[in-house]
């Protein structure tokens, strides 16, 4: 089976709509939560939390978009089109896997490559649910997809590799499909190094490809004005990067975070958080449930 499903991927570059507040909306105050993931993995987190019953909104700070960087938009064409030479191809997020399989070429360059592909049976590994989630959305079957367990305690590349190492021989390739900081000249071994390391330690070698950029967000005025409404009324900040809370401070400078609430889903966010002025911190793993647990807990 080829990785692209015969249907327009769900995963095309359309950003979601987001739930905003209107002024006559109540607010749950203990139970709110601003989720501050990119927007599309904020989407997701919203109306998983809703589901759950807790307010939730939706405040992405990072902003994602395509990488237009010429030598890396060859390089990304050349990955796909070799696909199938490659034991296995690490997405580091799920906006790896949108970006990576998004372009109309993208289909003809992985069938191409399915003779290859069921040959050598390339795996294709996410370091957590969301990254899954995208592969299944692009045509990954799920029997090909290796992740960490469930009840890691963090869904991040150590994790990952215990999962994945006793497959790397010597003489393999390994490809990692990352992002780069926007206005940054793309370059190998940004983003996985500790990951590369251990491959390479294995025998294999790895390749790096760019498919999309982070940077910080335009904030709207009505999305300054929650930021600061949130500050102060109670509501759960989950934080899942070090890089949102400094997009946070450039977007919003002054805001005052000492009666701030944060949900940190990694200690090094945790400390960033309180860094940055958060009152009170949280830290519990990057999932659903663990997320609501703490919530309600904390209420």
């Amino acid at each position: 089976m080829p990785w692209v499903s015969p249907s327009p991927p769900a995963c095309a570059p359309v950003a979601p709509a987001l739930r905003t507040l209107s002024p006559a909306e109540p607010v749950v105050a203990a139970t709110r939560v601003i989720v501050t993931r990119p927007a599309r993995e904020a989407a997701h987190w919203v109306e998983q939390l809703g589901a759950r019953g807790l307010a939730a909104t939706a405040l992405p700070l990072i902003a994602i978009g395509p990488c237009t960087d010429p030598a890396a938009q060859a390089a990304l064409a050349q990955a796909r089109a070799q696909l199938g030479g490659y034991r296995a191809a690490m997405f580091v997020s799920g906006n790896a896997v949108d970006y990576f399989f998004e372009q109309k070429e993208s289909k003809e360059a992985v069938a191409l490559a399915d003779k290859a592909l069921s040959a050598i049976k390339t795996r294709a590994w996410a370091p957590g649910p969301g990254t899954v989630r995208a592969l299944m959305r692009a045509g990954v079957p799920r029997d090909r997809i290796d992740s960490p367990a469930p009840d890691a305690p963090q869904f991040e590349s150590e994790t990952l590799w215990q999962q994945v190492a006793p497959q790397v021989r010597t003489g393999d390739r390994i490809l990692i499909v990352r992002g780069c900081a926007a206005g940054a000249t793309p370059g190998p071994g940004q983003g996985r190094d500790w990951l590369a390391r251990q491959i390479e330690q294995a025998g294999a070698t790895v390749d790096f490809v760019v498919t999309y950029t982070r940077g910080a967000p335009q904030l709207t005025p009505e999305q300054t004005a929650l930021a600061h409404t949130a500050a102060g009324d109670g509501s759960w900040w989950l934080l899942s990067s070090s890089e949102a809370l400094t997009h946070l401070a450039s977007a919003a400078p002054g805001l005052p975070l000492h009666a701030a609430r944060a949900l940190a889903t990694h200690p090094r966010i945790a400390q960033a958080a309180r860094a940055a002025g958060f009152g009170h911190v949280l830290e519990c793993r990057p999932a659903l449930e663990d997320v609501v647990a703490s919530i309600e807990s904390a209420a």
